[in-house]
């Protein structure tokens, strides 16, 4: 003789079924946001370095003597990555003396840098820039 088993279902155990699928779409959107942020930013963060390195080189030569705005700005260009030379904009104040600061300034569009993922939440990179500004003493 068989016996079969009959399951009574307790109410610790109904079944629960659609919960996993509500809780993904609840959490999937904010989990694609934070995965957008941090490619965004991580692009942004290594950028900046660049921008901040080819400052500080372009100071660096603008303290020698007999240097030029245009030795600076192709020793700038020079370190900078082609994506983000094509939309630098260089400003070189050159001291005529020794003791005299020189300063070289770097701006670049944050869109050359990084795609805009994050416009759809407020956080729009258009028109913004990444900017690095180093001073020195004349030699």
């Amino acid at each position: 003789m068989k016996f079969k088993r009959i399951h009574k279902r307790t109410k610790k155990q109904t079944k629960r079924s659609g919960f996993l699928s509500m809780e993904l779409v609840l959490v999937l959107p904010i989990f694609g946001i934070v995965l957008f942020a941090l490619l965004e930013f991580t692009l942004l963060f290594y950028a900046r370095a660049d921008v901040v390195e080819a400052s500080r080189i372009g100071a660096r030569l603008a303290t020698l003597p007999g240097v030029t705005q245009e030795n600076v700005e192709q020793e700038v260009l020079k370190i900078l990555p082609p994506q983000l030379g094509q939309g630098a904009v260089i400003q070189t104040e050159l001291g005529e003396h020794a003791g005299d600061v020189v300063t070289v300034a770097v701006s670049i569009p944050m869109s050359l840098a990084s795609p805009n993922l994050l416009w759809p939440i407020g956080y729009d990179l258009t028109e913004q820039n990444l900017y690095s500004e180093t001073r020195m003493i004349k030699e």
